[in-house]
C-alpha cells in the first residue's frame, strides 16, 4: 500500500468517525463514551514505510491516554469546558522535557528572562491586541500572523543565543503545540479592565507569560480554576491537575522513547496535543446543540461528501507527488466546498470578510473586556472561505475548480436534499440567506468544514516520514483573509515592528 493511501484511509477513519457519531447522536446528550469511534479509528493508525512509530505511538497513545483518563474522571463535558480539553497534553509534555534534558531547561529559563528583558515588546503587542489594531486575530496561531503568539515568541526567541533546535521546541509548544489556554494580552486586558495602570498592566502580563513556561502543569491548572465562560464559573467537569498528573504519567515513556530516537522535540509537544481534540471538544455537548440545525447538519454531511471523494479522485489520478500534497487536497477540497455554498446564495468572500472586520470593530468597541480568543474562529473561518473561493473560482483568477489538478468534486452539495431545499427551512418563497445562516453558525465553530482530525493525522503521517525536522508552525504566509481588507502585512506600515511583511514575521521564522 502506498503512503498517500494509508494517509487517506488513516484520516477518513478518524474524519468519518466523528462525522458518523455527530450524525447519530446530534440533538441528544452527549456522554463521553460517545467518542469511542473516534478512538477506534485512530487505534488503526499503523507504521509505514519509512514512518517513525515512535512519531505514530505519540498521536495514537495520546488519544488513547485521553480518552481513558477522562472516562475514569467523569461521564461528561460541560460545554463551558470543552473548548479546553486539547491544552491539557502539551504542559505535562514540556515539563517531562525539562526532566529528560537539561540543557533544554536551561534553554527555556533563558528564554523566560527574555520575556522580561522585553517588557516593551510584550506590551506593545498587548495595546495593539486591546484595542483592535491588529482586527480579526488568530491569537494561539499554528502560523505567524499578525498580532499571534507565535508572531511573538519568535520575535523574542530570534537574538537569543540557545540553541536553534530549542528555539525550534519553544515557538511550537505555543503553535500547534498547545502549552496552556493562555492567549496573548489576557493579563494586560484583565489589569486595564481592572483599573490598574498600562504599566501595571505590562507587568502582569509579562508575569503570565512568564508563567506558561515555568510551571506550565499549575499554569494550566490556574487558568481552568478561574475562566468564567458565559459568566457560568471555573472549570467543574473533572479534575483537571489529576487529569495532567495521570496523563504525564502514561505519556512519559513515549515521549522518552521518541527523544531517544532523535524525534524533534519541536514534533514531541506538538503530535500528542493536536490529535486529542475529537474526545470531548468536536464530538461534544456543544457539537450535538449547534448540529440539531438541519441546515448546519447538511452542509457538514454535503462538504465531507466533497472531501471524500475529492481525495480518493487524487489517488486515483496519481495527482499526489508528496505526503503534503494529499494534506493540500484534503484541506482545499472542504474549502472550496464551502465556497461553493456560500455562492449559492449570492455571498462571496469579500463580502464576508468585510461583514466580521466591521463586526470585530464594533465588537472590540462595545466589548474591551472580550476573551483573547473570542474571534479566533471567525479568523479560521474567513481563511477557509478565502483559500476555497480562489481554487473555486475560473482561471487564471482561481485555479478553476481544481487543486493539485484534482477536480473539487461539487456533486454532494448539489444532490443534497438539505442544502439544496433551503425553502423547507425558512419562508419557502424567499429562502435566499438560510445556507449563509448555517454557515454564521459554523463561522464560531468551522472545526468541521476542515476538519481538525483530518490535518491532525495527515500532519502526524507526514512527521513520521521526517521526524528529526520540526513540522510546526507553518513557516510560510497563510494568506490570512483580515489582511486582505484592512492591511497590516505589507512593507508600507509605519509603526514598531514593521518589516518586509509588515507585523507579519513568517518570513524571518526561526
Amino acid at each position: 500500500m502506498s503512503v498517500y493511501k494509508k494517509m487517506i484511509d488513516e484520516a477518513l477513519g478518524a474524519t468519518l468517525a466523528v462525522f458518523g457519531v455527530i450524525k447519530e447522536k446530534r440533538g441528544g446528550i452527549f456522554k463521553l463514551t460517545d467518542c469511542k469511534p473516534y478512538v477506534d479509528a485512530v487505534n488503526k493508525m499503523t507504521v509505514g514505510e519509512g514512518q517513525s512509530k515512535e512519531v505514530i505511538d505519540l498521536h495514537v497513545q495520546s488519544v488513547n491516554a485521553h480518552y481513558d483518563i477522562l472516562c475514569s474522571l467523569t461521564d461528561t463535558i460541560r460545554p463551558e469546558d470543552d473548548p479546553f480539553v486539547e491544552h491539557y497534553q502539551t504542559p505535562p509534555i514540556l515539563e517531562i522535557l525539562y526532566e529528560a534534558d537539561p540543557s533544554f531547561k536551561a534553554s527555556m529559563d533563558t528564554f523566560i528572562e527574555a520575556i522580561g528583558a522585553n517588557k516593551a515588546l510584550v506590551g506593545l503587542e498587548s495595546v495593539r491586541r486591546y484595542g483592535g489594531m491588529y482586527g480579526l486575530t488568530c491569537v494561539v496561531d499554528f502560523a505567524f500572523s499578525c498580532g499571534s503568539v507565535p508572531n511573538l515568541v519568535n520575535r523574542i526567541l530570534a537574538p537569543l543565543s540557545i540553541p536553534s533546535d530549542h528555539k525550534k521546541t519553544i515557538l511550537s509548544s505555543k503553535s500547534w503545540g498547545m502549552n496552556t489556554s493562555y492567549g496573548l494580552g489576557g493579563a494586560f486586558r484583565a489589569a486595564i479592565e481592572a483599573g490598574k495602570t498600562a504599566a501595571e498592566a505590562e507587568e502582569a502580563e509579562v508575569a503570565q507569560m512568564q508563567y506558561i513556561y515555568q510551571e506550565p502543569v499549575e499554569a494550566q491548572a490556574k487558568l481552568m480554576d478561574t475562566h468564567n465562560l458565559g459568566g457560568h464559573g471555573p472549570h467543574t467537569s473533572f479534575d483537571t491537575r489529576k487529569y495532567m498528573a495521570q496523563y504525564k504519567e502514561r505519556m512519559k515513556p513515549y515521549v522518552l522513547a521518541a527523544f531517544k530516537a532523535g524525534v524533534h522535540p519541536a514534533n514531541i509537544v506538538t503530535v500528542p496535543a493536536y490529535c486529542v481534540g475529537d474526545v470531548g471538544h468536536h464530538i461534544a455537548q456543544s457539537a450535538f446543540n449547534m448540529f440539531k440545525d438541519d441546515m448546519a447538519f447538511g452542509i457538514y454531511e454535503a462538504v465531507m461528501g466533497c472531501f471524500k471523494s475529492t481525495i480518493y479522485r487524487g489517488l486515483e489520478a496519481g495527482a499526489y507527488k508528496s505526503p503534503y500534497d494529499v494534506l493540500s487536497v484534503s484541506t482545499g477540497a472542504p474549502a472550496c466546498a464551502t465556497a461553493y455554498i456560500l455562492w449559492k446564495d449570492s455571498f462571496t468572500v469579500p463580502m464576508v470578510v468585510d461583514l466580521l472586520s466591521k463586526r470585530f470593530s464594533n465588537y472590540a468597541a462595545m466589548n474591551p473586556k472580550r476573551g483573547e480568543a473570542d474571534e479566533l474562529h471567525n479568523a479560521d473561518f474567513l481563511d477557509i472561505l478565502t483559500r476555497g473561493e480562489k481554487i473555486l473560482d475560473i482561471t487564471p483568477i482561481g485555479q478553476g475548480g481544481k487543486i493539485k489538478g484534482v477536480e473539487v468534486d461539487l456533486s454532494p452539495i448539489d444532490n443534497s436534499e438539505v442544502v439544496s431545499n433551503p425553502q423547507r427551512y425558512t419562508y419557502p418563497a424567499c429562502a435566499i440567506t438560510q445556507r449563509f445562516a448555517a454557515l454564521m453558525s459554523l463561522a464560531d465553530f468551522p472545526c468541521y468544514l476542515t476538519p481538525e482530525c483530518t490535518t491532525a493525522t495527515l500532519m502526524t503521517n507526514c512527521i513520521a516520514l521526517s521526524p528529526a525536522q520540526a513540522g510546526s508552525p507553518v513557516r510560510g504566509c497563510k494568506d490570512c483573509a483580515a489582511t486582505s481588507l484592512i492591511k497590516r502585512n505589507v512593507p508600507f506600515v509605519t509603526g514598531a515592528l514593521a518589516g518586509a511583511k509588515g507585523y507579519c514575521n513568517w518570513n524571518t521564522a526561526i
